[in-house]
């Protein structure tokens, strides 16, 4: 992909024995919203160091803006990134005003940035309170806003709603979405999969440092062929005796449609006048991401037996 903000060819990184990320691949376009998903230990955050520049690929092209990131000249690229960390840490003594300028003024911006910035992450409140009385919402709150100094370019964001309750992970993900139709783009790594799906444009699902999905939503959910559930209102007893919707019938009363089967389910619902109402539900990011783990495990398990057989032999 031509002009694409970060770039990973063949990129792997290992740590002694540990092999980190293996033969990773991903073009991030400018404007566009990527969720990195994986559990504990599957090479989310050492992807995101390899980007920031902090660490370096042991083999592999990793290209930030067109520039290498480890690179010591590619430092005025690095301003224009902004990142959070998953655990965030700031001077205890210091007010969250105190704390924001000093990282703002080490990009080049001004004590009144630093204060849009608090206000636009809602604590503008408690700017003059030291950072030690701030409850864990807030202090992700903050390291939110020092994300976003400078109107970042690309952004990268290590489980950033964990602390946040709904109303402030609803106004994070207006902000994200602000940034994105300013042409920023944003590596979003999350373990809370509801609420995600909507704001992304890509899912990268990665497991033991391997990649195992990479599309959108609706890609990847046609890719593993997960169903459709669709759950009509009106039509009580009339579907167990239609010769073509009983093949889809569950024991909830819901009909379970393959992707490809569900226009024409659809289709032959709606022209039934006894139709009151219609839920149609297509597989979610969870589903999504669940099926992709359990594929790997069913691999893993398999190989594992073979191996076993073969041994035995």
């Amino acid at each position: 992909m031509k002009n694409s903000v970060v770039s990973l060819e063949n990129v792997s990184k290992h740590y002694k024995s540990l092999q980190a990320l293996s033969s990773i691949n991903l073009q991030l376009a400018q404007g566009e919203v990527l969720g990195l998903f994986g559990h504990n230990g599957a090479g989310k955050t050492t992807m995101m160091k390899l980007i920031l520049g902090v660490i370096s690929a042991d083999a592999g092209d990793v290209t930030v803006m067109g520039m290498k990131p480890d690179n010591k000249a590619a430092w005025h690229m690095r301003a224009k990134m902004g990142y959070l960390p998953e655990n965030v840490m700031f001077y205890e003594q210091l007010t969250g005003l105190e704390v924001l300028t000093y990282f703002a003024r080490l990009k080049g911006k001004s004590k009144t940035h630093a204060k849009a910035l608090l206000e636009q992450v809602g604590i503008a409140h408690a700017m003059g309170r030291q950072v030690k009385t701030y409850s864990k919402g807030m202090r992700q709150r903050l390291g939110l806003a020092q994300a976003f100094i400078g109107e970042p370019k690309l952004l990268l964001l290590d489980e950033p709603t964990v602390g946040l309750d709904p109303s402030a992970t609803a106004e994070f993900y207006q902000s994200v979405d602000q940034l994105k139709t300013q042409g920023t783009s944003v590596v979003l790594c999350s373990h809370v999969l509801p609420g995600v799906e909507q704001h992304i444009d890509r899912a990268m699902i990665i497991s033991g440092g391997n990649t195992l999905a990479l599309g959108t939503i609706a890609e990847l959910r046609a890719q593993a062929n997960l169903p459709t559930q669709i759950t009509p209102q009106g039509l009580n007893g009339v579907l167990a005796d239609d010769s073509l919707l009983k093949p889809y019938l569950a024991s909830t009363g819901q009909l379970v449609v393959p992707e490809q089967e569900k226009l024409m389910v659809l289709r032959h619902l709606l022209a039934d006048d006894s139709l009151q109402d219609i839920a149609v539900e297509s597989a979610n990011l969870e589903q999504v991401y669940q099926y992709y783990l359990a594929k790997t495990e069913r691999s893993k398990a398999d190989k594992m037996t073979t191996n076993n057989s073969q041994a035995g032999a």
